[in-house]
């Protein structure tokens, strides 16, 4: 009996070489282990539970890919993405003072800032582009200062506002630093985090991100914000997880989505899933135009000539543009699609649909363009070049003209060895 048990282990395990494992530390808010304490770790409504042992370690291994919540104490984090084979490492701290040691002081100074005519330019990488676009998205989920007291944190707050508005980043980022140690809330924390990613500083941004979504793991705002920071930095495999943890936080919510969609076409849209969760999108969210547009364009990029595919994406896109009449970018990728199945007449009005939707794109023109070509309306592809190359050009000195006023924080260790 035993020698069977034993061979049936034996066989489980060699099944299971690629499952993931979840191991870390439980401390008090003074930072000591603690041991003999339950952890409990919920996937799909089961829970498995595990105690701490001597040195405050538990670890829960053999599990498989799928999205999962942590808890032991008062504190709860997740839920969030374990991969297939992933070895992960997730610390708490537990105590009801947790908050209160959130942290003494940052690792880094903001010494100074950078002089913007000493920079080099980064305006043709399309990866810094994006970057720049997620970081300008997450800045737009920052908190509305109107309704902010007249006292402590907020005064910080409201002066780092006046600040940061009036081109004066050096002081608004020290102010914004000064509320959130005085307040340590989601809101400080998110407004200080995104005014460093605003201004280049995405290692800073990432650190300060990493110890709010320790205190605030269910806050999608901070998830975004992390993600955004590491994808700036080019951690791109840290950046999916933080992504998709947010997407899973609250499947109903488009925000996370929309951030997602907005990715260039590389490593974290071929991954695995990223289509999954753009589908998920469209399923929960079927009247919202933006979610059969990002749906179709992820479907679009893996269609490999199947028919199927093609037709699944023209139907939802054709479903995106008759929810919102003035949606350029889907009219865009529709134009796209039935171009490549031949339908010129169709993509023409595509496209066209496309550029009457504004803000007038270059690549609408240049792609009209190309259709007109193979039409034989040579004039008019002429034509739709020449707007392309102006739009091209005006785009292009418009971006670097954004990125020279951006004021690049100089940093020094706070304690150097």
């Amino acid at each position: 009996m035993r020698i069977a048990l034993a061979l049936i282990a034996i066989a489980l395990f060699a099944q299971d070489e690629g499952a993931a494992v979840l191991q870390g530390i439980v401390r008090n808010s003074q930072g000591q282990p603690v041991s003999g304490t339950a952890v409990h770790l919920t996937n799909a409504g089961k829970t498995l539970t595990a105690v701490t042992d001597s040195k405050g370690t538990y670890s829960f291994r053999a599990l498989h890919a799928g999205t999962y919540t942590l808890r032991s104490g008062d504190v709860e984090m997740g839920p969030f993405t374990v991969a297939q084979g992933e070895a992960r490492n997730v610390d708490l701290t537990i105590g009801s003072s947790a908050k209160a040691q959130f942290f003494d002081q940052p690792t880094f100074i903001v010494a100074g800032v950078t002089d913007p005519a000493a920079r080099g330019g980064h305006g043709s990488d399309p990866v810094y582009r994006s970057a720049e676009s997620l970081t300008k998205e997450a800045a737009s989920l920052r908190t509305d200062g109107t309704a902010r007291k007249a006292g402590g944190a907020d005064l910080h707050h409201a002066l780092a506002d006046k600040d940061e508005n009036q081109g004066n980043s050096l002081d608004a980022v020290r102010e914004y630093q000064r509320a959130a140690e005085l307040d340590i809330s989601e809101a400080n924390l998110f407004d200080w985090a995104v005014e460093l990613l605003k201004h280049r500083a995405a290692d800073q941004s990432a650190e300060i991100f990493v110890r709010a979504n320790r205190l605030y793991p269910r806050s999608t705002r901070i998830l975004l914000g992390l993600a955004v920071a590491l994808y700036a930095r080019g951690s791109n495999d840290q950046a999916r997880q933080r992504f998709f943890e947010a997407a899973d936080l609250n499947p109903d919510d488009p925000i996370p989505y929309l951030f997602l969609g907005k990715l260039p076409e590389g490593v974290i849209t071929e991954s695995a899933g990223f289509e999954e969760r753009m589908e998920r999108f469209a399923q929960r969210l079927p009247e919202n135009p933006q979610a059969n547009y990002y749906y179709a364009a992820s479907l679009w990029k893996r269609r490999q000539g199947d028919p199927a595919t093609t037709a699944r994406v023209q139907s939802l896109l054709e479903k995106a543009v008759h929810l919102d009449p003035h949606f350029g970018a889907a009219f865009l990728l529709l134009g796209t699609v039935l171009a490549e199945q031949g339908k010129l007449p169709e993509a023409i009005s595509a496209y066209q649909h496309a550029i009457a939707a504004g803000p007038p794109t270059a690549d609408a023109h240049y792609r009209l363009a190309q259709v007109w070509r193979r039409t034989g309306e040579a004039a008019k592809a002429r034509h739709e070049i020449e707007i392309y190359r102006q739009l091209s050009q005006q785009s292009a000195l418009t971006s670097e003209r954004e990125r020279s006023d951006i004021q690049e924080f100089v940093f020094s260790l706070r304690n150097p060895e």
